[in-house]
C-alpha cells in the first residue's frame, strides 16, 4: 500500500546510488574533477552517457569550455578523493594536486583518467539541457577503459553522503 509522503522523505529511499567523477579541463587549463550522483546511459549506438551538474558549480563552465569530459566510475578505495571532489570547488583549489589518486592521460580527448577507477569513459560533448537548477550534459563515448585490478565500485549507500563499495558478482 502506498502512502502520501513529502518528496524529501521519499527520495531518501533511492539508495544505493551510483557515484561518478566527471573531469573536464577548465578555461585556465586545469583538469577539474567533480563527484556526481546523477549519471546515466542514454544511447547504445552511438554509446552516450549523460551527467547532471548544478548551475552554481565551477565544473559547469569547465565542461562547456572543454567540449569534452571523462566519466570515471571510482573504486571503493577512492572514497576520500570522491568526498574531496564533491565538497571542494575547483574555483578555489587544484583538487587533483591535493588528491591521493593517480591520473593518466586520456587517449582521445584533452583530459585525464583516474587510474584507480573501475572504469573511465572519454566523452565528447554533444548537447545540454537545463533542468531546473541543473544542466544535463550528453556526451558521446569515444574511448572506454577499465581496471581489472579494481573490481568494486564505490556507491553512495545512504543519505548524508554515506559511501561504500558494492561487490560485482558477475564476470567481465
Amino acid at each position: 500500500m502506498q502512502t502520501d509522503a513529502t518528496y524529501s522523505d521519499a527520495i531518501k529511499l533511492k539508495y544505493p546510488e551510483s557515484v561518478v567523477v566527471a573531469i573536464a579541463k577548465d578555461p585556465q587549463g586545469k583538469y577539474n574533477p567533480i563527484s556526481l550522483g546523477w549519471c546515466m546511459c542514454t544511447s547504445i549506438d552511438p554509446p552516450m552517457l549523460a551527467i547532471s551538474i548544478g548551475l552554481t558549480r565551477y565544473s559547469l563552465e569547465a565542461v562547456r569550455s572543454a567540449g569534452a569530459f571523462v566519466v570515471a566510475m571510482p573504486s571503493e578505495d577512492q572514497e576520500a578523493d570522491v568526498m574531496l571532489f564533491g565538497t571542494k570547488s575547483g574555483r578555489d583549489m587544484d583538487k587533483l594536486a591535493v588528491a591521493e589518486t593517480t591520473t593518466v592521460p586520456a587517449a582521445k580527448i584533452d583530459c585525464v583518467l583516474l587510474d584507480d577507477a573501475v572504469a573511465n569513459f572519454e566523452c565528447k560533448l554533444v548537447g545540454e539541457l537545463q533542468t531546473g537548477d541543473h544542466v544535463i550534459f550528453a556526451g558521446e563515448v569515444v574511448a572506454s577503459h577499465m581496471n581489472p585490478d579494481k573490481p568494486n565500485r564505490l556507491y553512495t549507500v545512504g543519505a548524508g553522503h554515506i559511501m561504500g563499495g558494492l561487490p560485482r558478482k558477475w564476470k567481465r
